[in-house]
């Protein structure tokens, strides 16, 4: 019988030393020039003594004229190669495996950035109060893209990381081609289910080609977007099996978008009353799958509910996220015993607010933006506030994704 403690050799080899994964969420952690720094080192040594089996990061962009938010932190070449070496360091030396999530945001890029024109397949908006309606990307462009996330994974593969994971969840870029509500195309790129999946399937190809056989390509996939006329999970399964024969080493399962995000802790009752938002639909995924190991992220709170998810072979990865940002070493807490289960602070709007706006969303964002602010302080030296309040997290929130992105920035190229 599989436990949490069994360690998880990777199709590529890598060797994960439990089935407990820090998942990704955006750290915004960047410099000014979107390079890593000191303070994205000190959070990752903080988690690489958590007692995890996987560290993933969040949102690392492939392109720095296209981000999620001010502060990501982007890979185009090797010119900030000696402050990636230090962060794959800082987890090396404590011997956690670390994996680099690369991403583009697509129409989802940063909202509050005056002048800026975001891309995607087609010229369809995001439903979000704010967001500009994005350009349709041409196909040289979105070969451009494809050649980005390649170019990225061998900078991540030289500076010493285990791993990358290509972001195609939660309404970003890949996402967006996946989904026939915002891929009109009716090109190479889309048109059908098996077109509108070639975006991906290019990248994890390219990526593939590019570096060595040892270093692992994983994915983070929606099981379905929860958007009426959507993603669905059929067309999920459809992906999931295609990328079963492309040599990657992970899939991990998340779901929803920006628009409807299930991620966030909003997925249905009778979901949510299993403890992990997305375990019913890796069990329906296994045989798609193949040799490929399954991790699932959303919901995971008790240590009875993680264990029971491995044991049975629903997953062969617990991932947790937001519980990671007020507790750094729930992994240790878990498999140590010393707690049953795991804890997050859910913000919530006033009833009065969904006369005028869409609070489900506006939540969901509140909510990331809370989690984001533990670890800035952790990344500062300090410890999470778990009674920070609504207020001073919106504040911050916009004051992080207000800063205007029309002046010039280091080195862009």
């Amino acid at each position: 019988m599989t436990t949490l403690h069994d360690p998880l050799r990777l199709p590529n080899g890598l060797v994960l030393p439990n089935r407990i994964m820090k998942a990704a969420m955006s750290e915004a952690l960047g410099g000014r020039g979107n390079e890593p720094d000191d303070r994205i080192e000190r959070l990752y040594r903080r988690w690489a003594r958590g007692g995890y089996g996987l560290l993933v990061t969040g949102n690392v962009m492939v392109d720095r004229r296209q981000l999620g938010e001010p502060g990501n932190i982007a890979i185009e070449d090797e010119r900030d190669l000696a402050a990636l070496t230090a962060w794959a360091k800082s987890t090396k030396d404590a011997g956690v495996p670390i994996v680099v999530q690369l991403n583009h945001p697509g129409r989802q890029a940063n909202p509050l950035s005056i002048g800026h024109t975001p891309v995607a397949p087609s010229a369809v908006g995001l439903d979000f109060p704010g967001a500009t309606t994005p350009r349709a990307l041409a196909s040289v462009e979105i070969e451009d893209i494809v050649d980005r996330f390649a170019t990225a994974a061998v900078v991540c593969e030289t500076a010493g990381f285990d791993g990358v994971q290509i972001h195609a969840a939660h309404g970003y870029l890949v996402t967006q081609f996946l989904s026939p509500l915002s891929n009109l195309r009716t090109d190479e790129w889309g048109g059908d289910p098996a077109r509108r999946m070639r975006f991906l399937l290019e990248i994890v190809r390219r990526v593939r080609a590019r570096v060595s056989p040892g270093f692992a390509v994983t994915v983070k996939l929606n099981s379905a977007d929860f958007q009426r006329g959507g993603f669905t999970e059929d067309e999920s399964r459809a992906v999931v099996a295609s990328l079963a024969g492309e040599g990657v080493d992970l899939i991990e399962i998340s779901g929803g978008t920006y628009e409807s995000p299930a991620m966030a802790g909003s997925a249905a009752a009778s979901t949510r009353a299993r403890e992990a938002y997305f375990l019913e639909y890796a069990r329906s995924v296994r045989e798609a799958a193949g040799e490929v190991p399954l991790a699932v992220t959303g919901g995971f709170r008790t240590r009875a509910g993680m264990a029971a998810a491995v044991e049975t072979g629903e997953c062969d990865v617990v991932g947790i996220a937001r519980p990671t940002a007020t507790r750094p070493d729930a992994a240790e807490a878990i498999l140590s015993e010393i707690a049953e289960a795991l804890t997050i602070t859910e913000l919530t709007l006033p009833r009065l607010l969904g006369k005028v706006a869409d609070t489900k969303a506006l939540e969901g964002v509140l909510n990331l933006g809370w989690n984001a602010d533990q670890l800035h302080r952790m990344g500062n030296g300090l410890d999470p506030d778990l009674d920070r309040g609504r207020l001073v997290t919106a504040v911050a929130l916009l004051r992080r994704n207000g800063r205007v992105a029309i002046g010039p920035k280091r080195g862009i190229r």
